[in-house]
Formats: C-alpha cells, sequence, structure tokens
C-alpha cells in the first residue's frame, strides 16, 4: 500500500472527492493543494459525448487563451524564402525549410508548434509520420496552414492553443499556471470551454459536455460543473 505523505493528506483533506465544484470554486481548490516547487501548470479535462472513430464527430480547433498559458512556445516556421523575414519578425524561433525537414526527418522534434504555407505542405506532409503522433502536424483548421505566417506566429506566442478529442472522448489542455491569479484561470477555462461547446457536431446525441475536471501538475481532480461555465460567460 502507498503511503500518504502529509501534504497529500492535507490535500485531499481540502475537497470532497464526490463533490461537483463551480468552476470558480474549483481553481480556488486547485490553488490552495498545489504544493510543487515549481510553477505547475493547470489543466482541464473535458469528456464529450461523441464517438471519435466517426469523422462527422471529430471536434478539433483552437483557441486564443485570454491570458495564454504562462509557457515559452517555441515555433518553427517551415516557408519559402519570401515568407521568412515576416516569420522572424513576428518572433518564430525556427524559420526555414529543407534544412528543417531534414532535420526533423533525423529525429528533431524540439518545438511545440509548426506553422508552414498552402504552398510548400507537400513536402511537410512527408513529415506526417514523426510530426503527426506529437501532436505537430500542422492543418488548416487550427490555422496553422496558411500564407500569413506572421499573424499565426503572434496568435501563437500570444496564447493561442491547439485542441483535439482523443479516442476516449476527451480534450486535455493546459490552461494556465498556479501562479495565474484566480480570474485569469477563470477566463481562460471558460474561453476553451465555451469555444468547445460551440463546435458540436450536429451529429452528437445526448448529453454533449459530460464531465470536466480540473487540475494542476501532481494534483488531484476537481470536478467541475458544466452549468457554472454558462453562468460565467
Amino acid at each position: 500500500m502507498v503511503k500518504l505523505t502529509k501534504k497529500r493528506k492535507e490535500t485531499l483533506a481540502s475537497f470532497e472527492k464526490s463533490e461537483i465544484y463551480p468552476l470558480s470554486d474549483a481553481v480556488d481548490i486547485i490553488k490552495k493543494i498545489s504544493y510543487t516547487k515549481f510553477d505547475a501548470s493547470v489543466d482541464l479535462d473535458i469528456r464529450l459525448g461523441v464517438d471519435p472513430r466517426k469523422a462527422n464527430q471529430m471536434v478539433r480547433g483552437s483557441v486564443a487563451l485570454p491570458h495564454g498559458t504562462g509557457k515559452s512556445i517555441k515555433v518553427l516556421v517551415l516557408c519559402t524564402p519570401d515568407k521568412e523575414d515576416e516569420a522572424k519578425a513576428a518572433g518564430a524561433d525556427y524559420v526555414g525549410l529543407d534544412e528543417y525537414i531534414t532535420k526533423i526527418k533525423g529525429g528533431w522534434t524540439d518545438i511545440d508548434v509548426v506553422i508552414t504555407m498552402p504552398s510548400v505542405m507537400a513536402k511537410v506532409g512527408a513529415l506526417g509520420r514523426i510530426l503527426g503522433p506529437r501532436g505537430l502536424m500542422p492543418n488548416p483548421k487550427t490555422g496553422t496552414v496558411t500564407m500569413d505566417v506572421g499573424k499565426a506566429v503572434n496568435e501563437v506566442k500570444a496564447g493561442k492553443i491547439d485542441f483535439k478529442v482523443d479516442k476516449f472522448g476527451i480534450i486535455h489542455s493546459s490552461i494556465g499556471k498556479v501562479s495565474f491569479d484566480r480570474s485569469q484561470l477563470i477566463d481562460n477555462s471558460s474561453e476553451l470551454i465555451q469555444t468547445i461547446i460551440k463546435m458540436k457536431p450536429t451529429s452528437a446525441k445526448g448529453t454533449y459536455i459530460k464531465s470536466i475536471y480540473l487540475s494542476s501538475t501532481m494534483s488531484a481532480g476537481i470536478k467541475v460543473e458544466p452549468k457554472s461555465i454558462s453562468i460565467l460567460s
């Protein structure tokens, strides 16, 4: 049997595991029970009433979080030479094409987001087996395949994130850091959830938002009342 530490016991005594909390209360609890020595990430896990195996029930998109994620995002822009200055001016960390395609084929994936142009997707498509499993493959639906690479880089650096339902019907996403103000975490959570609600597939039947859990790195999950999101919006 795993022995509970003193901090773990205090954490579990801070809330009722079986209770469903309004978003604002859940944020307060998470900030209280997070005891890591580093600035922990705050995450949302949203279970949807969809069947991801069906193409018409796939929920995938992007959202600009009002207060960003608190993370330093490394952006690679794969583009033609005429777009390189635009990408660099917007703050891209890496800019180029063939040399980075070669690096990625060699196993380099030390990046968080890849942005590219429609005209070079034929080359970038060859990286699908490497970038796809890591969630790095550019996609027009998330705004990472575009001619306006400067705008795309600015949005990502400002807090735009991509999300996609997994095979179990769950969307996992980071919405900030424990050090964020209470209102910032509430705003970011609400923005993500409202965006997902707006993307409900017409073919999805029954309850769409089945459950929402808020947690931080190494903390317990707090169950959130979905109706509290609409109250805040």
